[in-house]
């Protein structure tokens, strides 16, 4: 919105006033203000929503199966705490965005629409936990199956354009310069895998104090330079990756979602006064899986997003063990209990988890220059 504040120096040029808002026509600019800015909603609304959500009475249930009675004894002292936080996170999205990007263009919206529809499974998640003060909220089932008509109607979003439907289809792989194979009408289940498998990657992360917003705060900014480099003929040409005219303008949301992020850890770091719940991690896991479609850089995102990978793999390989062979690898799945039962202080886990976020987002970035 705050884009066309640019166009006032072309209609009242002559006027000195007006030569200094042509810096609100650089993304660059915009992206930096709007990770600003979703900072400041987190840090300004954040203590508000807090208290809201204290007197709505809407705590996180604490598991309490036998499995994990050592970990109740660990995250006891947090039942109670409220959740639905994400709810923070996504109004700073979706604000900054709307103030700082252009509203023209279909990549934002897209964006958006990702956010708040997997918000709202998230959300409504989360309220039926609440509700029933247990920590079974909809089905597995009812929610992969949500995710996955989310994923089809993006999908459909860009093999039903005219302009966007080939490239879409184009396989891309991190060290080579074009793309090697078209998937054709593969590419509907490629990217139900990257939506869908990201967006519960996410989820499965956020299970500790300032875990997952810790690490989307890297995540998102690594996001904001890729897409802001695919999004410019010159850059992508150079760096030989590819060229989508969209995408640069998905840089002000990637750091509008690095700059809610870290706001949001301001109330979520240990002890967290907040947790995002479904509400958050469903949106941010769903919205990075989509940021890496418009930037064609879809396999990059399990680069960047090592330590989501890693969690979710933790799960799986979990369960196909104890299904298979009858014993578990690890103590306990997702990946950060298993450190936390081996003897790990929460804090160590996160922050350590965080250093690992840091170095798989400098991996990604390397690759840029490794084609």
């Amino acid at each position: 919105m705050l884009y066309y504040l640019s166009q006032l120096s072309s209609l009242l040029h002559g006027f000195s006033v007006t030569k200094g808002l042509n810096v609100f026509q650089y993304i660059s600019f915009r992206a930096l203000c709007a990770g600003l800015t979703s900072f400041m909603i987190c840090l300004l609304f954040g203590d508000a929503l807090i208290r809201r959500l204290v007197q709505l009475k809407l705590g996180q249930p604490i598991r309490s199966a036998e499995e994990v009675h050592r970990l109740n004894e660990l995250h006891g002292g947090k039942k109670g705490t409220p959740t639905m936080g994400g709810l923070l996170l996504i109004g700073a999205v979706v604000v900054s965005t709307l103030l700082w990007a252009r509203p023209d263009n279909p990549f934002v919206w897209l964006c958006l629409v990702t956010v708040i529809v997997l918000g709202g499974i998230g959300f409504y998640d989360d309220y039926l936990k609440v509700a029933k003060k247990s920590s079974d909220g909809i089905s597995s089932r009812l929610k992969f199956l949500l995710q996955c008509l989310l994923a089809v109607g993006v999908t459909a979003f860009f093999l039903f354009s005219p302009t966007l439907a080939k490239q879409a289809q184009e396989l891309y792989i991190p060290f080579i310069k074009g793309p090697v194979m078209s998937l054709g009408l593969w590419t509907y289940f490629f990217y139900i895998l990257i939506i869908v498998g990201s967006s519960n990657a996410v989820n499965l992360t956020d299970g500790l104090d300032g875990l997952a917003s810790g690490c989307t705060v890297m995540a998102g900014a690594c996001f904001g330079i890729f897409t802001y480099l695919a999004g410019n003929s010159k850059s992508a040409g150079y760096l030989q990756i590819p060229y989508y005219a969209f995408s640069g303008e998905l840089a002000v949301v990637s750091l509008a979602l690095a700059g809610a992020a870290l706001g949001f850890l301001w109330w979520n770091c240990h002890p967290a006064k907040v947790f995002m719940g479904d509400t958050g991690s469903l949106a941010i896991g769903g919205l990075l899986g989509v940021l890496a479609i418009c930037c064609k850089q879809e396999l990059l995102l399990a680069v960047v997003g090592g330590v989501f990978v890693a969690e979710a793999l933790s799960v799986i390989l979990q369960v196909a063990s104890f299904k298979l062979t009858g014993k578990r690898i690890f103590k306990m799945s997702p990946l950060h209990h298993h450190f936390e039962l081996s003897g790990w202080k929460e804090n160590t886990v996160t922050v350590r988890f965080w250093i690992m976020a840091i170095v798989f987002g400098l991996m990604g970035i390397a690759t840029l220059k490794l084609r």
